[in-house]
């Protein structure tokens, strides 16, 4: 007999993030119930406890933590997981000593909640098999040259699948040439709104003095040189998304201005006292550590968790070694307009390369091959000269995102079996994060689903 599906009760005040959450925990095989208050879930508890509930510590009138110790009167063993801003982050250590299961810190990293779900009710929280795990399904959606035949791609992609359909801010990390930009329209092509206009703007190569007016428009008339209205960013994705690249760069003073209109959904244009309301969703994109800007005040905090709702990690190529010649082999037949076969050597050449331009050094590389290619074979004289002296001598790296080694993938099983399947414990064991364990067996699963 199948077991029926366990109920998880997201407890948040913002409908956009439960159902976010609701979508991602739908997707691994829950039931969901929401509630939008602590007095709304302790009735919801008094009516049909869940399995476990997901509690916010800042929600309206009753907080999160002073709501667990209600919970724990009307069911004792009801597992809890707090999640938590970092302002809150010392608050949430201590309930978690005296009755939460676990806490989550804002932005929430998907791997770790479901990790997090899987330790707090005892058993593996796998993804269903009509969930996003279904890689197959999303490839044949996926536009051309969007390769995910990485572990670490593929979980990029399970990602996207489950967080496109909401409305909730993304920020997107990642080196610069992975392709950031990609994954945002991609967020846009499989959400409700891909109808709508996509609008990108790079916030690091607008000039500072008109980067307001490129945002929020102006009124003709509003400064000297503004001969007739524009109307912006903002209102030109009206309907659509915003996908602000390098946003990290967003001088310091617009800053409020930009988190007002992300709260209210209403913008001023420069020269005009009269707001204006928009619906306009915000994916944003950067090479730096926001985290560490905000410590050192070049960030605003408020602004920082407000876009980053969701975090989504790009990781880099040389994270993708399964990525690279499928890529490269795309390129090809991008640039040379026909089928272009690689030589061994040239192979040999791509897949030593550390790529520290990531996918943008490859597509130029490749790019370059092409035009110097007089047949239908590219040779390692045709690749750049750096990637070209690689070609005598040189072995592949081990790669770091898709494969194990025997003794690593021996290492972690043991150590998980000794830790009776605890993940958690098992990467304190280790001497690793949770997530990198993560990913670290999904590329284990990978393996043995290959042979």
């Amino acid at each position: 007999m199948d077991e029926s599906p366990r109920t998880i009760l997201v407890v948040d005040d913002e409908p956009a993030q439960r159902k976010l959450l609701g979508g991602f925990l739908e997707s691994l095989g829950f039931r969901v119930a929401e509630a939008e208050s602590a007095e709304a879930m302790l009735e919801a508890v008094r009516q049909a406890p869940p399995d476990l509930i997901l509690l916010d510590v800042r929600l309206p009138g009753m907080s999160g933590l002073d709501a667990l110790p209600e919970i724990r009167k009307l069911a004792e063993g009801l597992p809890v997981i707090l999640i938590t801003a970092h302002a809150d982050l010392r608050q949430a250590v201590s309930a978690v000593k005296t009755g939460a299961d676990d806490y989550l810190v804002k932005p929430l990293d998907l791997d770790e909640l479901e990790a997090a779900i899987g330790d707090a009710l005892g058993r593996t929280a796998g993804r269903s098999a009509t969930g996003p795990k279904d890689i197959a399904a999303l490839r044949e959606r996926l536009p051309p040259g969007l390769v995910c035949e990485s572990v670490a791609m593929r979980r990029v992609i399970e990602t996207v699948a489950v967080i496109a359909p909401s409305a909730a801010p993304v920020l997107i990390l990642g080196p610069s040439g992975v392709g950031k930009e990609v994954i945002a329209h991609l967020i846009h092509q499989w959400s409700p709104r891909a109808d709508g206009p996509l609008v990108a703007a790079n916030c690091a190569g607008l000039p500072e003095a008109l980067i307001e007016s490129e945002l929020f428009g102006h009124t003709k008339g509003a400064f000297t040189g503004a001969g007739q209205a524009r109307q912006g960013f903002f209102r030109a994705a009206h309907g659509g998304t915003l996908f602000l690249d390098e946003i990290g760069e967003l001088p310091i003073q617009l800053q409020p201005k930009l988190l007002r209109a992300l709260e209210s959904g209403e913008i001023t244009p420069v020269g005009s006292d009269l707001p204006l309301q928009v619906d306009t969703r915000l994916v944003a994109a950067t090479n730096r550590d926001l985290a560490e800007a905000v410590r050192e005040d070049r960030f605003r905090d408020d602004l920082y968790y407000r876009i980053n709702v969701v975090e989504l990690a790009v990781p880099p190529l040389a994270e993708r070694y399964d990525d690279i010649l499928p890529l490269a082999r795309h390129f090809a037949i991008e640039f040379a307009g026909a089928p272009v076969r690689l030589s061994p050597q040239a192979i040999n050449c791509l897949l030593a390369h550390t790529w520290p331009g990531n996918v943008r050094e490859l597509r130029n590389a490749i790019q370059r091959a092409c035009l110097l290619c007089r047949g239908d074979v590219i040779l390692p004289e045709h690749l750049p000269p750096k990637l070209a002296g690689t070609a005598s001598g040189a072995t592949p790296p081990a790669p770091t995102g898709g494969r194990l080694s025997q003794v690593e993938r021996a290492t972690i099983l043991a150590t998980l079996a000794e830790c009776g399947q605890n993940r958690t414990h098992a990467a304190k064991k280790l001497g690793i994060s949770r997530r990198a364990l993560i990913y670290k067996l999904r590329a284990i699963e990978a393996e043995e689903s290959r042979q």
